[in-house]
């Protein structure tokens, strides 16, 4: 009997994209730190990054809406329109799947202000971004709880690989940040000891350009 028609294209639909969507919110993960630190991948221009990464958070966000749509058209479990986006309401597995719906509710609130990022103040929109690294262990932990598929085997591997990918991005993150801050607070008392040290009558002028 095949797939379609014994009813369960919706349950291998909805399984499918859930776990390429995870593999791609890694990707975006990865890649949105590839930015930050301004690193050239191989073979693209250094705004060949920018682009990848973009292009990886949209297809990833396309999957999701298809994975959520498939899971509330799909009879087998208890899963309506209003649990897709209103967080532990869910009738089935309420906790995991509400997880779930925190991610989806994330996704949409940084695709939306992605698109709108040259009409926003850039502060809005990075504090708006950073929710991401919220999103993505969000996503990991519902895969986890309300899935059948991550709990053994290579797919659990694989799952463990993309956790420690993560990871190691978010800790390169948090490593630049830190480093660079105490920089930007030395800035303005360096600034005036070098001003100190002039003689009178030459403190250079800055220019706006």
């Amino acid at each position: 009997m095949s797939v379609l028609s014994d009813g369960s294209f919706l349950w291998y639909l909805n399984r499918a994209t859930g776990l390429v969507s995870l593999l791609l919110m890694t990707a975006t993960v990865v890649l949105g730190v590839l930015v930050q630190r301004q690193v050239r991948l191989p073979g693209l221009p250094r705004f060949g990054t920018v682009g990848l990464h973009r292009d990886v958070s949209l297809v990833s966000a396309v999957l999701l809406v298809v994975h959520v749509v498939s899971a509330a058209v799909d009879g087998y479990v208890s899963i309506g329109w209003l649990d897709t986006v209103v967080p532990f309401v869910a009738g089935y597995e309420t906790s995991w799947v509400g997880l779930g719906t925190l991610a989806v509710d994330l996704t949409a609130l940084v695709v939306v202000t992605s698109l709108l990022r040259g009409r926003l103040p850039l502060r809005v929109w990075r504090g708006v971004h950073r929710t991401s690294y919220a999103l993505w262990p969000l996503a990991f932990v519902h895969g986890l709880g309300a899935g059948t598929d991550l709990g053994s085997g290579w797919l659990l591997a694989g799952a463990v690989a993309c956790a420690v990918a993560v990871a190691a991005a978010t800790a390169v993150a948090v490593t630049g940040r830190l480093r660079v801050r105490p920089a930007l607070d030395r800035a303005p008392a360096a600034l005036a000891r070098t001003r100190a040290d002039l003689p009178a009558g030459r403190v250079p002028a800055f220019r706006n350009r």
